[in-house]
């Protein structure tokens, strides 16, 4: 699985380089303080996020040694574990629980960017960084309590609106970044 499905995915690729130079024509007017506090929320987040999958499976049977401790999880995880086939067996009810969920992310990002930001390039630039490293953590915070992604190419569903949106590992923690990276090196330094 060399590229993202649905394809138009891959076009994701373009949302750093893209930020980076809108973001370059006016420095961001954002603190360093801002920044700190909207990279712990997408931190903190990225850690419910995690755990309410790492729960999910568990509930479902995904997760092998869960009624014991997390090195059993180590220990019984499978490298043959597949996020994308997992997802697709989940029951619509839990299916419609997931996309509702999903949708209230957004949102809680959205609200967080307009409570940070005043103008609509510093509101984009908050909400950018904040699903960054959100993005980012929720990946580390798998890897560090279920053992999974087992390697960056592990394919995983990013997204279920408007559809399952599929990829390896790599693809979204190489778009998070580099749009950590478009916004950090685009704010004044305050």
């Amino acid at each position: 699985m060399a590229f993202a499905d649905p394809f138009w995915v891959n076009s994701l690729f373009l949302v750093p380089p893209l930020l980076f130079f809108w973001f370059r024509k006016g420095k961001l007017s954002l603190t360093r303080k801002q920044l700190l506090y909207i990279s712990l929320f997408g931190f903190a987040f990225g850690i419910v996020e995690g755990s309410v999958v790492v729960y999910l499976r568990a509930a479902l049977g995904f997760l092998p040694g869960f009624k014991g401790t997390l090195f059993d999880v180590w220990r019984l995880v499978s490298p043959l574990y597949d996020q994308t086939i997992a997802a697709q067996q989940l029951p619509q009810s839990l299916l419609t629980v997931e996309i509702i969920r999903e949708t209230s992310t957004m949102i809680i990002f959205i609200a967080v960017s307009l409570l940070v930001a005043s103008k609509l390039k510093e509101r984009i630039a908050v909400f950018m960084l904040a699903f960054a490293v959100w993005d980012i953590t929720y990946y580390i915070h798998l890897w560090a309590t279920v053992r999974w992604p087992t390697s960056l190419t592990s394919p995983d569903v990013l997204f279920l609106i408007p559809q399952f949106w599929i990829a390896q590992v790599w693809f979204p923690i190489l778009v998070s970044s580099l749009t950590a990276l478009a916004v950090l090196v685009n704010t004044k330094n305050k």
